[in-house]
């Protein structure tokens, strides 16, 4: 059986739908510095007003209300200055009180004249409040309520601060501190159970044996995991013997929300994998994609089951094309790569009935920011190219139907790292590279 990509986008996203163990997992409350890239459970209503009290704009005098609306510049008399964090005094009418920004207005005033705008400019000295000479200021007439900052014109206590579903970034958390509020509800993490399949496949830090290579799978996927808002609960490499992969997956209890497998599911005469679930409702099929058609998709006793191949290329294209998107859409935690157009920079050819995609490097080179830039394809279609997997930005992707594609042509690319303000990554052939690090 072959599927089409957007066919098996669809399996996917409704095979981790039917994760009942994530969707009755509670809500765990947590701590505002643990809380980073989660997504709040349920709306929080703000406990305090933002701002507490009203305060000042600026820096400059606090003006009675009683001594507004004049045509005339204002003499004052000088009061006592007002510092922030400061309850303080009533100011009375023909009075103007020194204060600061953020400084609790006091009771009776209605506006605040910025300091600049002051005859002098400048505040007393603490020498001139000791001498005793009473201290005035000529101020120009300003309107009622001039650089002041509401008690709750932000947020008013008992209202909505953040609503169920928002994911909790720096903003977030900043506001959520300045309600203080210590802890919050967030939903629980995606639980995947990770396993890497072969014979082949040795565990990185020990000497390679002949024939044999280093497990990259269980890093790329526990780091694409993580980074995506899941929690990986990582096993050791099953060597290819069907009774060893079954005992790894007995007695799951429900709480793992995934399972998900490398390797073992192709065409080859020890697809582990397939031999070990031959039985099961597990689906062996292939998608019309390059790399990673090979896929597999089912349950194992109720648990969600996703197989990818084992080259390593082909896993992390299978996670980004299926499990990613998906995974956004189940736990809110944005999912989708930001896609672009982009020209290419040299011919290329696809093969027709397959959705190719090549790793890329891409750059804007006209400096008008995102969607503006050329990818230069690096490595060739290869599942095994994990140096030119690293030394990528984007994903081009080449739809069925492609064919023959000349340089120059716009395609569409995901980008798999943040363009930031239009420094771009090194090529791996740049002469310069090793003199810039």
């Amino acid at each position: 059986m072959t599927r089409t990509v957007e066919e098996h986008q669809q399996a996917v996203l409704g095979l981790l739908r039917y994760s009942s163990a994530f969707a009755d997992r509670p809500a765990e409350t947590l701590p505002l510095a643990a809380v980073r890239g989660r997504v709040l459970a349920e709306d929080l209503m703000a406990p305090v007003s933002l701002p507490p009290f009203d305060n000042s704009q600026m820096d400059g005098y606090a003006v009675h209300r009683d001594d507004l609306g004049g045509a005339e510049p204002l003499q004052l008399a000088i009061a006592r200055p007002v510092p922030a964090g400061a309850a303080p005094a009533a100011l009375e009418p023909g009075q103007a009180a020194p204060i600061m920004t953020g400084a609790m207005i006091p009771e009776g005033a209605a506006a605040v004249v910025p300091i600049e705008r002051a005859v002098p400019s400048q505040f007393p000295t603490a020498a001139q409040y000791r001498d005793g000479t009473q201290l005035t200021v000529e101020l120009p007439a300003v309107e009622e309520g001039l650089f002041i900052r509401s008690a709750g014109s932000d947020v008013a206590a008992g209202s909505i601060a953040l609503e169920a579903g928002t994911l909790l970034g720096p903003a977030q958390l900043g506001l959520l501190a300045a309600c203080g509020l210590a802890t919050v509800p967030v939903r629980p993490r995606f639980l995947v159970l990770l396993l890497s399949t072969g014979d082949e496949v040795q565990e990185p830090g020990s000497t390679l044996a002949p024939g044999r290579i280093f497990d990259a799978n269980t890093t790329l996927l526990t780091t694409a995991l993580e980074e995506a808002g899941a929690e990986v609960q990582r096993h050791s490499v099953v060597a290819d013997n069907p009774e060893e992969l079954r005992a790894a997956l007995q007695g799951l209890d429900g709480a793992v929300n995934l399972i998900l497998s490398t390797g073992g599911i192709s065409q080859g005469a020890y697809e582990v994998v397939k031999q070990a679930l031959a039985d099961s409702s597990v689906e062996f099929l292939s998608v019309a994609m390059q790399p990673g058609g090979p896929q597999a998709i089912g349950t194992i006793n109720g648990v969600p089951f996703l197989g990818f191949p084992g080259n390593p290329v082909s896993a992390l294209v299978s996670f980004e094309m299926f499990l990613r998107p998906a995974l956004g859409t189940v736990t809110g935690i944005p999912g989708n790569r930001v896609c672009l157009p982009a020209r290419l920079t040299e011919d290329v050819q696809s093969p027709e009935n397959k959705h190719q995609v090549r790793r890329g490097l891409y750059t804007d080179r006209a400096g008008q920011g995102e969607g503006t830039g050329d990818v230069e394809l690096l490595g060739g279609p290869g599942s095994h190219l994990l140096h030119a997997l690293a030394w990528s930005n984007a994903l081009v992707h080449l739809p069925v139907g492609t064919g023959a594609v000349e340089a120059g042509t716009p395609v569409a690319v995901w980008l798999l790292s943040e363009l930031r303000g239009g420094i771009q990554p090194l090529h791996p052939s740049n002469p310069n590279r090793e003199a810039l690090t």
